[in-house]
């Protein structure tokens, strides 16, 4: 049954409040009018057994954590379901008699009248979830890691002493035999952590690796561009997962939150800091890149060119600015790659501009 068809005849609208345990259930008929409330245990089983075998529904409710499983089970049961972007629930969030109950009902009533009003989304496939679900294992074994790594240094730090500068992979080894004897007993412990996460965290890179060589080779057209490794086009291509799904390729900075608030009033017309839309994890990535492009290492390209240029007109926040346009242009230029398939020419703008150049006119002699 197509998405039409079934927008079509579905007549009911529900309204599903998502709770860890239970979810809040409300059903208007066409009239708006509210015809069942009830609440169902938040299992697979349990929600297949409320919503199968029925007429087609639109079914409303909000992105979390349990969404992308129940909005496919929704779905497979021939149902309209509809994500709704948490930041456009104001109406819920500032209500003063906020309970499951109400939730429900305003998902429905909103979802009955225009869908567009809650700002729909789409959530990556099973398949894609469970893949991006190792890269954010990675992700978590070093933020804990980088959180060890900081506690014994500030531990040394509050009795006199200091633990050599290094890399969080070699920590360890060069940390290790410098801890102050006084310390070994309750630092010991901290360090064998560290090491076995750094080890688990090799092991999860050699994972990424191999997941991105053999089902994501896309991957390999992405990380032609300086600072983007395999850890971060993998990521940006299970993030946007279909490169066809934005009309221009200048929209995937505003799909990861790159772009900036606008809030223009009459002459008023601020700048403000970017809406933070979208990944945090992708967002983060592609800002470390940005530093990395922008920074003492970064080879010479037309992105670094443009960004340093941006930074020195920018004024006391220039340089933080130019970061965060980097990050927005380099999420443009890898949807470009990604959607063409074409080698990467770091200086292909600069080479460009020097064709256009007049010729110079030739000596004469005196």
């Amino acid at each position: 049954m197509d998405d039409a068809t079934t927008a079509q005849e579905a007549t009911v609208t529900v309204g599903l409040d998502l709770g860890d345990r239970y979810c809040q259930v409300c059903v208007l008929d066409e009239t708006g009018e509210i015809v069942e409330e009830a609440r169902v245990t938040t299992r697979p089983e349990s929600l297949r057994r409320r919503f199968a075998g029925g007429d087609p529904m639109r079914i409303v409710l909000e992105a979390g954590t349990h969404s992308p499983w129940v909005s496919r089970l929704l779905g497979e049961l021939g149902h309209e379901v509809i994500v709704a972007n948490p930041r456009k629930l104001r109406l819920i969030y500032e209500n003063d008699s906020k309970s499951d109950r109400v939730d429900a009902e305003y998902l429905a009533r909103v979802g009955r009248l225009d869908p567009a009003l809650l700002s729909p989304l789409t959530h990556r496939g099973a398949e894609t979830q469970v893949d991006l679900a190792l890269v954010r294992s990675r992700t978590a074994l070093v933020r804990a890691r980088t959180r060890l790594v900081s506690h014994a240094r500030g531990t040394c730090k509050s009795l006199g002493g200091r633990l050599p500068g290094c890399g969080a992979d070699a920590f360890t080894e060069k940390a290790g035999p410098v801890v102050p004897e006084e310390l070994k007993a309750a630092l010991g412990p901290v360090l064998a952590v560290i090491r076995h996460l750094t080890d688990e965290i090799r092991v999860l890179d050699a994972r990424i690796e191999e997941m991105a060589k053999q089902r994501y080779p896309e991957t390999a057209l992405l990380a032609q561009v300086s600072g983007v490794g395999t850890l971060t086009a993998t990521v940006f291509v299970l993030t946007v997962e279909d490169p066809a799904r934005f009309p221009r390729s200048r929209a995937v900075g505003a799909y990861l939150g790159l772009r900036p608030r606008t809030a223009s009033s009459g002459l008023s017309d601020p700048q403000l800091r970017i809406t933070k839309a979208g990944d945090d994890h992708l967002r983060w990535l592609l800002v470390t890149a940005a530093h990395y492009i922008l920074g003492p290492f970064g080879p010479d390209s037309d992105l670094r060119r443009w960004g340093l240029a941006l930074a020195e007109k920018g004024g006391k926040r220039g340089k933080k600015r130019a970061v965060v346009a980097v990050a927005r242009k380099l999420s443009v230029l890898l949807l470009h790659l990604w959607r063409t398939g074409e080698v990467y020419e770091p200086l292909q703008g600069a080479r460009m501009q020097v064709r256009s150049l007049p010729p110079s006119w030739p000596e004469t002699e005196a």
